[in-house]
């Protein structure tokens, strides 16, 4: 089957699902694009058990598109940078040490909580699995999913300062993890990736570099918008920096996640504020967001129905529901050691922690890190009890989180 036909079939169900969604199930969009993939992939799976052969032909079709390739070296740029134009930079300027603090010693410190409680949870279990694979599940689900959390933020009337921090800090913090992430594949498979000056070179690289990268685009980006008046021009000239600015940091080595978040916020505000008329930001606002939404409804019914392609056992079930109470509990004691052993408290409103904990959702990336894992026992495992965890996070959280907020 061809790319356009492959994009046919996604878009097709994508909207059909939006459909049923907003005339029957009436659920947040995202979650209900999800709850339906889920719904139609256990019907293949109810109608394979009664002997109507659907499924195999099915799970070809989802096996054509690599959904890890497929996020994270696609769809992500775009989804990263639609959030971040929505930011507003003196907002998060007020909460930068905050977002730091939970975008880097969060991500390592439930990355360790998450990998050494799982390692002894499967033991007790009866299911080996090396606790340098441990920490790697820990690294792919510690960030929380900017893609995720956005679409669940405009549903949520949260304080404002509060939303600043949630958004700001899953707007980070994945490429963070996908560091940490990254340098733990290597030790599991051995290498330089090992050593410690590797790691610290492999983190500025990818961290600080992506900043400096994502600043250098951002303003080259800013001063040829600045030089035009013409929506069209500078809309596709967004496009282009969206899409040649991702390719051209995976080709330098640099975290192309961390790049495109700060030139979207560049862009976001002082490209929109200086460089634009108000047609023309009516229209960027407009395109972006249309394009968010597409992105979304496709990313999330793949994920529904991304279930036909793994391989679950009841041991890989059992393991995943363990894995939803560590992974919260990681989440809660990260977020509470930053409030309150980084003396943050005054600066956060009435149940910070808690709403912190549950709003942070783990979402397609986590799934996308999982699946990049080389074939094995161990990828099946780790990619079962991911896709468990963020089923939980993406329904039960993201369902409840509002009324979370308002109690």
């Amino acid at each position: 089957m061809t790319i356009f036909n492959l994009f046919a079939v996604f878009i097709t169900v994508a909207a059909l699902a939006g459909y049923i969604n907003y005339r029957f199930v009436k659920l947040p969009s995202t979650i209900g694009l999800m709850v339906i993939g889920l719904i139609m992939s256990l019907s293949v799976l109810a109608l394979s058990a009664l002997g109507f052969d659907i499924r195999d032909k099915i799970t070809v079709l989802l096996e054509q598109i690599d959904f890890s390739e497929a996020l994270m070296k696609g769809m992500l740029s775009f989804l990263l940078f639609a959030g971040a134009i929505k930011i507003n930079l003196n907002d998060l300027d007020k909460q930068k040490t905050v977002i730091t603090v939970l975008a880097t010693a969060g991500v390592i410190a439930t990355t360790f909580l998450v990998g050494t409680a799982i390692f002894f949870a499967l033991k007790l279990l009866g299911t080996s699995l090396s606790y340098i694979y441990c920490l790697i599940f820990g690294a792919l689900i510690a960030p929380t999913d900017p893609v995720a959390v956005l679409s669940i933020l405009k549903s949520v009337k949260a304080p404002k300062s509060l939303e600043t921090k949630i958004a700001g800090e899953s707007l980070f913090n994945d490429g963070v993890g996908i560091v940490v992430f990254t340098v733990l594949v290597g030790i599991a498979f051995g290498g330089e990736a090992s050593s410690f000056g590797h790691i610290v070179l492999l983190f500025l690289q990818e961290a600080v570099g992506g900043v400096i990268y994502g600043l250098v685009i951002g303003w080259i980006a800013y001063r040829m918008l600045k030089r035009v008046d013409d929506h069209g021009v500078e809309v596709l000239l967004t496009l282009a920096l969206v899409c040649g600015g991702y390719a051209l940091a995976m080709y330098l080595h640099t975290s192309g996640p961390i790049a495109i978040v700060v030139a979207g916020l560049l862009i976001g505000n002082y490209g929109r504020l200086l460089a634009m008329s108000e047609n023309t930001r009516d229209h960027l606002d407009k395109f972006w967001e249309l394009i968010d939404e597409i992105l979304n409804a496709v990313l999330f019914v793949w994920i529904g129905m991304e279930i036909l392609a793994l391989s679950f056992t009841l041991d890989y079930l059992i393991a995943g529901l363990i894995a939803i109470p560590v992974t919260l509990a990681a989440r809660l004691i990260s977020v509470w050691a930053t409030i309150n052993i980084m003396e943050f408290k005054r600066g956060f409103s009435r149940n910070a922690t808690l709403i912190l904990t549950w709003g942070g959702l783990r979402g397609g990336i986590s799934i996308a890190l999982a699946l990049s894992l080389a074939a094995g026992e161990a990828r099946s495992l780790i990619v079962s009890v991911t896709y468990v965890v963020v089923v939980f996070s993406i329904l039960v959280q993201g369902l409840s989180i509002k009324r979370v907020v308002n109690r």
